[in-house]
């Protein structure tokens, strides 16, 4: 099992993308976010996905040529425009997004970026971390390929729809906040199916609408909201997200969009939507910062507190050090897909 850099990570997983016919930004932009959550540890939305995008690159069912765009407030005379990511994949137009987001907000004191037209957009706290560079709050959304039930339902609706939240903080790592709204994300049954490994029960149901403890008939099933053993509120929640990304955007919902985890199929045209908000247009800059320690140093006070997102920060600083394991057969298979 070869060690790679980071760098060289990035070179193949864009040399694959190239390969498989994305334009030279798309093929750097999404390099740098397969890394980036593999150096995390999140092996999920990690180099496991090269063979998903270089596949749908191939079969059309992304555009490799879209160049992302500002669609609506060209000119940045609004606090709220959309980005049209082309049917490409997802993080160019993601980057562009935050970007101009950020810039926004700056003159704004609040900023909203709707993407539309895109596909799997990974790890969203990743695509914040630009904001929280910025000195600024940040909240993120996105929607996918059907996968979970509306409350009461049995087939499935939303995706599994992920929230995410970065907040900065004064000489130390942001708080960074990610989950999905189904009970695990959808990505953990991938690598259970490709490993020959059952699930736990709670996580998924069949395609009949019952509960399976097997990864494969959950992927051709639906996942379990968040919550769903006690209460509707993680359904609540994947409603609430679901038309945030698309109804504000003009995107697709879950259930218009062909499955990730499919080579045939249309191009999903999902969505996704940024929040960034500049502290010193509210309370001010300092005292958001002082606030956010006072309640930090609270949290710390119990043994066992692991501030959102250290482990993950932890894990990347190891990955720039010794680098990253790449499986053999993984290796192989950008090339191949």
């Amino acid at each position: 099992m070869p060690m790679l850099t980071l760098q060289q990570a990035r070179e193949a997983v864009a040399a694959a993308l190239r390969e498989a016919g994305a334009g030279e930004a798309m093929a750097q932009a999404t390099a740098r976010a397969l890394v980036l959550a593999e150096a995390q540890g999140l092996g999920s939305h990690g180099l496991s996905r090269i063979p998903q995008y270089t596949t749908h690159l191939r079969n059309g069912r992304v555009d490799g040529a879209a160049v992302p765009e500002v669609r609506t407030g060209n000119g940045r005379q609004r606090a709220a425009f959309i980005v049209d990511a082309g049917e490409g994949l997802a993080f160019p137009a993601c980057e562009l997004a935050v970007a101009e987001a950020v810039a926004r907000a700056r003159e704004f004191g609040i900023a909203i970026a709707g993407v539309a037209n895109s596909h799997h957009c990974g790890v969203v706290v990743d695509h914040l971390r630009a904001a929280a560079e910025a000195g600024m709050v940040a909240l993120g959304f996105a929607n996918s390929p059907a996968a979970m039930p509306a409350a009461g339902g049995r087939h499935p609706i939303f995706g599994t729809n992920p929230v995410a939240a970065v907040f900065p903080r004064r000489g130390a790592d942001p708080l960074m906040i990610d989950l999905s709204l189904s009970e695990v994300a959808r990505g953990k049954l991938m690598v259970a199916a490709k490993e020959g490994r059952s699930i736990p029960p709670g996580w998924a149901l069949d395609a009949d609408g019952e509960p399976t403890t097997d990864p494969k008939a959950g992927m051709a099933g639906s996942m379990l909201p968040i919550g769903a053993a006690s209460s509707s509120k993680g359904a609540m929640l994947a409603l609430m997200v679901e038309l945030l990304v698309t109804a504000l955007v003009g995107a697709q919902f879950g259930f218009e969009a062909s499955s990730f985890f499919v080579d045939e199929g249309n191009r999903p045209r999902i969505g996704q939507a940024f929040i960034v908000i500049d502290p010193g247009a509210l309370a001010g800059s300092n005292a958001y910062l002082d606030r956010i320690e006072v309640l930090v140093a609270e949290m710390l006070s119990d043994d066992g507190v692991r501030l959102p997102g250290a482990r993950r920060e932890q894990l990347r600083r190891q990955a720039e050090r010794e680098g990253i394991a790449v499986p053999d057969a993984l290796l192989a298979s950008w090339s191949k897909s």
